[in-house]
């Protein structure tokens, strides 16, 4: 799994059909030490009803592939989890019901 934070959505009105009703997200992952981007975005199916502006949990490559929402489908990054919390070493990095970076 990778820490990402969505930045955008992405619509296609034409896809193949083991797309279809999948919403579209676009993620950049970011390091779990700061929280900052650390390399270019991909595109991810939204398997948990995620928004703009929250860290999330994706899976990329054949994991993609093993949830309910994406199994037997032509998809390649997931969306797994919203992040409500993550600490490194015991220092609390980003706390979701703050909406902000911790202190």
């Amino acid at each position: 799994m990778i820490l990402g934070k969505v930045v955008g959505t992405l619509v296609a009105t034409r896809k193949d059909e083991g797309l279809a009703g999948q919403k579209l997200l676009v993620v950049r992952p970011v390091d779990v030490q700061t929280g900052e981007p650390t390399g270019g975005s991909v595109i991810a199916v939204d398997g948990v009803g995620a928004g703009v502006e929250e860290y999330v949990l994706y899976a990329s490559g054949s994991s993609a592939r093993q949830t309910e929402a994406t199994r037997d489908r032509p998809c390649d990054a997931i969306v797994m989890a919203i992040v409500d919390t993550w600490e490194v070493e015991g220092e609390t990095v980003y706390r979701k019901v703050e909406g902000d970076w911790a202190s």
